[in-house]
C-alpha cells in the first residue's frame, strides 16, 4: 500500500506521543517491559483508526490523541496476557515479554499498561471542553471494548477443547477477540468528535465488519501466503491445531473419511509440512479457499457500504484507502 502523507503524519504523531508517556525508571521490573513492548514494530492500526474516526466526524484530530493512546495501550495489554495463555515465545518477530522476562512480569506490566490507558482517558474527564455525558460516552466505549475482548478470548479458550464449534460461534468469538478494538477505536474517535449516537454506532459497525474480515483473511493467509512475506511458516495454524474459519468450514463440508483425517492432523502434536499439504489439498477439493475469500469480501463490503453513508472528506478517503489495503494484503 502507498502510505498517504496524512497517514504518515498521523503515524508519526502516535509514535511521538507513545514515546512521551510517563514511564518511570523504577521499578524497572514493571516499566522496562512496557517500554520494550511499545518500541516493538507494530502497525498502530487501532490508534490510527481512532484519529481518522474523529476526523471523519469533523472533530479536531489532536483532541483524539489521548483516546488513541488508550486504545493502543489496551491492545498491548491484551497481547502481553495472550502470550502467557498461548505460551508464545515471540511477538512481532522479537522475544515476547513472557519469554524475555517471565509470566509474572508480563501480567504485572500488562496491568500497568491497562492503568496507563485509563490515565489517558482522564484528559476528557478533567477538560472543560467535554461534558460529563461526553466523557461517560468515551469511557463506556473503552470499557465495552475491553470487556468484549475478554469475552472473545474466553470463547477462544473454550473452543480449544470443544469439538463441535460452528462458524457462527467462531464469528462471535472474533467479533470480540479481533474486531472489538478496531470497532472501539473508530467509535471512540467519533465520541471525541462529540458526534451523535447514531453516527458512533455506524462507525462501530464499520469497525466490527472490518475486524471480522481482517481475522478471516489472517486465517486464509496462514494457508496460502508466501511465508517470507507473511513472517510465519505456511500452515502454522494447522500444525498448532487451531480452529480457524477454514478448518471449521472444512469440517462442516467433508465426508466422514475426510473428517477423521482432518481431526487426526489437527489433534496431532507432531504434525508437519506433509500434513499441512494434505489439509490444504482438502481445502481446495472442498472449495474452502475460494469461499473464504468470498467471506472476506462480504464483510469488507458491508463495512464499505456503511462507510459510504459519511460525507466525502480526506478522512473518509483515508479509511477507504486503509481498508482497500487490508483487502489486498499478502501478509
Amino acid at each position: 500500500m502507498k502510505i498517504t502523507e496524512r497517514q504518515q503524519k498521523l503515524s508519526e504523531l502516535i509514535d511521538e506521543n507513545l514515546a512521551e508517556l510517563d514511564l518511570p525508571e523504577e521499578p524497572s521490573l514493571l516499566y522496562d517491559p512496557v517500554r520494550y513492548t511499545l518500541k516493538l514494530a507494530g502497525k498502530r492500526v487501532r490508534p490510527y483508526l481512532t484519529l481518522v474516526g474523529c476526523g471523519i466526524c469533523g472533530g479536531e484530530v489532536n483532541e483524539a490523541l489521548p483516546a488513541a493512546l488508550s486504545i493502543e495501550l489496551l491492545h498491548n495489554f491484551t497481547l502481553l496476557h495472550d502470550d502467557i495463555m498461548d505460551r508464545a515465545d515471540t511477538r512481532r518477530g522479537e522475544p515476547s515479554v513472557f519469554k524475555k522476562w517471565n509470566s509474572n512480569t508480563a501480567i504485572l506490566s500488562g496491568d500497568a499498561m491497562y492503568a496507563k490507558a485509563f490515565k489517558q482517558l482522564q484528559y476528557y474527564g478533567h477538560s472543560n471542553l467535554y461534558s460529563k455525558g461526553q466523557y461517560s460516552t468515551i469511557l463506556d466505549i473503552f470499557l465495552n471494548s475491553a470487556e468484549t475482548v475478554c469475552e472473545g478470548q474466553a470463547y477462544d479458550l473454550m473452543f480449544e477443547n470443544q469439538t463441535d464449534v460452528r462458524i457462527e460461534e467462531y464469528i462471535q468469538m472474533i467479533e470480540g477477540k479481533t474486531a472489538a478494538l478496531i470497532s472501539g477505536a473508530l467509535a471512540i474517535g467519533a465520541a471525541v468528535a462529540k458526534t451523535d449516537e447514531t453516527t458512533i454506532d455506524e462507525l462501530r459497525f464499520v469497525g466490527k465488519k472490518a475486524g471480522i474480515a481482517f481475522q478471516i483473511q489472517d486465517d486464509l493467509l496462514d494457508a496460502i501466503a508466501d511465508p517470507q512475506k507473511f513472517g510465519k511458516k505456511r500452515g502454522g495454524d494447522i500444525i498448532e491445531g487451531k480452529k480457524t474459519y477454514l478448518t471449521l468450514l472444512a469440517l462442516e463440508r467433508c465426508n466422514n473419511n475426510q473428517q477423521n483425517k482432518l481431526q487426526k492432523i489437527l489433534s496431532n502434536n507432531n504434525s508437519g509440512a506433509g500434513d499441512v499439504n494434505t489439509v490444504i489439498r482438502m481445502y481446495q477439493d472442498l472449495n474452502i479457499i475460494e469461499d473464504t475469500k468470498n467471506a472476506v469480501q462480504y464483510h469488507y463490503q458491508e463495512a464499505m457500504e456503511h462507510l459510504e453513508r459519511f460525507e466525502d472528506s480526506e478522512y473518509k478517503n483515508e479509511i477507504i484507502n486503509f481498508f482497500n489495503h487490508l483487502i489486498s494484503r499478502e501478509y
